[in-house]
This record gives structure tokens, sequence and C-alpha cells, in this order.
């Protein structure tokens, strides 16, 4: 794009999300850690708690966004308006998923990655908004950096697990959110225990403390420690939620615990 092309493409941009009261990036700096399972249990339970949530995945290489939700639908395309479709009530969802085919591997250098996240920013109707959740790969390349860059008033919530090879690789995310000048709302440990079904007893399947050195370190608050559980894999590859379909778990409890906290903060904001 020229610039009088780029100019014109952020207004664009600035116009369509002007009516989302909140946006939120899901980031780590490491796979593995179970970001997008956060980033699709926090929408979901954002929406079922009454806010109207969209969910934006940006994980173009390995997009698992619509799987994970569920979602039957397309999203209709009307002179270069995107309409994206319900999973739920109060919940729309787009993916790059939906416009390529199941099993095809997308391709793409970094050009032509951020021309479609400019896509789901500026030409998918995203309506009013509470909050629209943004499902990021790993790392911090092009994708993150890309939305970082567009969306001025975005804030990160940064996942980790207890790990110390985890930890590592978030301080990395963490620093890229900070050279943005963006604020991070907060970060998550995932898979902070597991619960023995039988006993009781916790067991630390990732060593544990890797939230909190991040905490301590950054001075941001640790909002959200979630545990492991079993029953997860098969609600993820399903598409069931885990906010509705495990109800009155531990795992249940502490999103919808991480999801109070991150209410609270925006509001502060």
């Amino acid at each position: 794009m020229n610039p009088k092309e780029m100019a014109e493409r952020m207004e664009t941009i600035r116009d369509n999300v002007k009516s989302i009261k909140n946006k939120i990036l899901v980031m780590s700096g490491k796979g593995g850690v179970g970001k997008t399972t956060v980033a699709v249990n926090l929408a979901l339970a954002l929406a079922d708690e009454g806010f109207k949530t969209g969910l934006m995945d940006i994980d173009l290489h390995g997009p698992n966004v619509a799987r994970m939700v569920g979602l039957k639908k397309q999203p209709e395309v009307v002179e270069g308006q995107i309409f994206p479709p319900e999973a739920l009530p109060n919940l729309k969802v787009i993916s790059i998923s939906s416009f390529v085919e199941e099993d095809a591997p997308v391709i793409w250098r970094g050009p032509m990655k951020t021309t479609a996240i400019y896509q789901f920013l500026g030409d998918v109707m995203w309506g009013e908004l509470d909050f629209l959740v943004i499902d990021s790969p790993p790392g911090t390349g092009d994708e993150p950096l890309t939305v970082l860059q567009t969306l001025t008033d975005l804030v990160a919530v940064v996942v980790t697990t207890p790990q110390a090879v985890a930890v590592q690789d978030v301080k990395r995310a963490i620093n890229l959110v900070k050279t943005m000048h963006r604020d991070i709302l907060g970060i998550v440990e995932n898979m902070s225990y597991l619960r023995c079904p039988h006993c009781g007893e916790v067991i630390r399947l990732f060593g544990e403390g890797g939230g909190k050195e991040l905490e301590n370190l950054f001075n941001i608050p640790l909002i959200g420690s979630l545990p492991f559980d079993p029953a997860l894999v098969g609600f993820s590859d399903t598409g069931k939620s885990i906010v509705t379909n495990m109800r009155g778990s531990e795992l249940e409890t502490a999103y919808r615990e991480t999801v109070r906290e991150i209410v609270k903060r925006v509001k502060v904001q």
C-alpha cells in the first residue's frame, strides 16, 4: 500500500471498530500454554454473562477457534462486507478457517497476513460489542505486532504456565506489548495444577510459581490461575463450552473469576 491507501485503510478500520468498547489481545510468547483455549473460554464466559462479544482468530497458520466453539455457520459476504456468524447467543466469531479448505495450509508471508488482519478489523461488520477477544498465535511476529500497531486502545492478557521455560518466552511477549506502549490487563496462569479425581490431591504438572514470578517482575496482576481438567480435551475437540458444560467445576469457577477480574479492570481503565 502507498501512504494514501494506508491512511484510508486505517480510517476504515477506526470507523469499523469504534463501537467496540473493549479490545483484548490474548497472547503468549510460548506455544503449548493453552492460549487459544483460554481465549475461547474467556469469550464464551463473557458471552454467557450477557456481554456482546466478538472472537477474532488471528492464528492464521493454525486456526482452531471455529472448531473449539462449535461454529457451524459460514460468514456472509455482501459487497465486500463480511458478516460474522454467531456461534452462540452474544458471540460472533471470525476465523480464516471459514475461508479456506479444512486441511489446506495457509502459506502466507507477512504482507498477506497483515492484509487478512486488516480485513478482519475493517471489513467484518462487528457492530456494537462490549468485548472483542483476539486470539493471537505464539511468539512476537507479524500477527500480534499488526494488531498492536493498528488498535491504539488495545489491551493485552498474557497467558503462561507455571513452567520456567514458558515464563522465559512470556517475558518477551510482555516486553513487546510494553514496547508498543499498550496496557496489559493481567497474567493468566493456565494449567496451574491438576486435582486428582480420586483423592483430591493437587498435582503440579508444570511446577509452580510462573505466574507469580511474572507478576512480581513486571508489576502486572495475576488475574487467573486455571486448573487442568482432563474433560477439557473432549469439550474443546467437540466444540462444547466449559462454562456451560462444566458448571460447578473448579475449572468453570476459575474462568468465571478471571472474567470478573477482566471486567473490573477494564471498567477501572
